[in-house]
């Protein structure tokens, strides 16, 4: 990463750990295939399986139901359909919270008759009473509930447990996005059923991710992505990415979640400082508990497309809370949901911390943020006059 250059875009992508970077250069030497009987086999094999205990240890499960994949977009695509089974009724109905991931919105294998949308408040949790009643209007179908344990854009953290109780009082299933909340907050006793996470948020490389059963009856009746071969337990076939797997585990080995926690000083002196610049600053999902470090705010009227294009010249790299498209940036569904105006959600900006940023980044990217704002709005009053 350039030293020269502030990076607050850890929800995206947290730079490489040197922990994650030894174990996949001591991957890279291992002659053997995991699936091989021999020595240099055997090798690969236990660094495979002592990464799926560390990854098993941050989420809390048991390494057996951890299967690993290409990332967390793989491993929503693999368990959100009517094949996961705990042997009971089969599924037949996929409810879907109205924030969550692309992955999860695009990337699940129910036929779309059989999804429904469960609404968001306008603190951007789920609402509760609105997913009880739409649970029993399914009458005799089964649910699966695909929630996220915190958004990506607001840092928003969902009402797992709640959610979970209501689901499974009416039979059903609960699978959670906990991507971004995986090294960030205790993944433990959520009542979730699944979870899938990913390695590049905390440090490891990207492409790996895993599955991970919380809920020991769970399987997956049929229904693997990648056919082949018997790895990950026929879930998911082909060699095995060994550096990447080792990568991850890595990382996952050395995640602090009570660093992770103090970083809520840093996103509240970040906020308290755009507030005194731009009164007028509208900040997304302050009313509901989020992860310590994440932030998303808008100033009206303020492009986040010019904005975060002025940020990169100053040598500042943040995200916007909308989705880009054919060159044209949208308004983020997130924030729609939540019922915020359209032209005030294609404005808006995330900024996500991590270990090892100082308030001296917070202070440059205030100075970089009050300069560009103050240019983008001159530029608009001179167009206006």
């Amino acid at each position: 990463m350039n030293l020269d250059r502030i990076y607050l875009d850890y929800n995206a992508t947290a730079p490489l750990l040197p922990a994650a970077r030894g174990a996949m250069l001591a991957a890279m030497d291992l002659a053997g295939n995991a699936s091989s009987v021999h020595a240099e086999g055997r090798a690969a094999r236990k660094m495979i399986e002592q990464a799926r205990a560390e990854v098993a240890q941050l989420i809390g499960v048991r390494p057996r139901d951890i299967t690993f994949t290409s990332g967390g977009t793989e491993a929503a695509n693999l368990v959100l359909s009517p094949s996961l089974s705990d042997g009971g009724k089969p599924l037949s109905r996929l409810f879907v919270a109205a924030g969550e991931h692309a992955c999860v919105l695009q990337g699940h294998r129910f036929p779309e008759a059989s999804v429904s949308v469960v609404p968001l408040l306008a603190d951007g949790r789920l609402d509760l009473v609105a997913l009880q009643q739409l649970l029993a209007g399914a009458g005799d179908e089964r649910v699966l509930l695909a929630l996220q344990v915190a958004n990506n854009e607001t840092g928003v953290i969902q009402p797992v447990a709640e959610a979970a109780a209501l689901v499974h009082e009416a039979g059903g299933l609960l699978v959670c996005d906990g991507v971004q909340g995986l090294g960030r907050i205790d993944l433990r006793g959520l009542g979730a059923d699944a979870l899938f996470v990913s390695g590049h948020k905390i440090g490891g490389p990207k492409g790996i991710g895993a599955l991970a059963f919380a809920n020991i009856k769970l399987h997956m009746s049929g229904g693997a992505l990648v056919k082949g071969g018997g790895q990950e337990k026929g879930l998911r076939a082909g060699t095995e990415n060994v550096s990447a797997i080792a990568g991850f585990g890595a990382a996952a080995q050395v995640a602090d979640l009570a660093a992770t926690a103090g970083l809520a000083a840093l996103r509240n002196g970040l906020e308290a400082r755009v507030a005194s610049l731009f009164p007028e600053a509208v900040f997304f999902g302050v009313a509901a508990p989020r992860l310590t470090q994440t932030s998303a705010f808008a100033v009206p009227g303020v492009s986040a497309e010019t904005l975060l294009i002025a940020l990169d010249l100053a040598g500042v790299a943040v995200s916007s809370g909308s989705a880009c498209s054919s060159g044209k940036v949208q308004a983020s569904h997130v924030l729609l949901a939540m019922g915020v105006d359209p032209a005030l959600a294609k404005g808006a900006l995330r900024i996500s911390l991590g270990a090892g940023h100082s308030p001296r980044d917070i202070e440059v990217f205030c100075e970089a943020l009050e300069k560009a704002v103050r240019n983008i709005q001159a530029r608009s009053q001179m167009s206006a006059a």
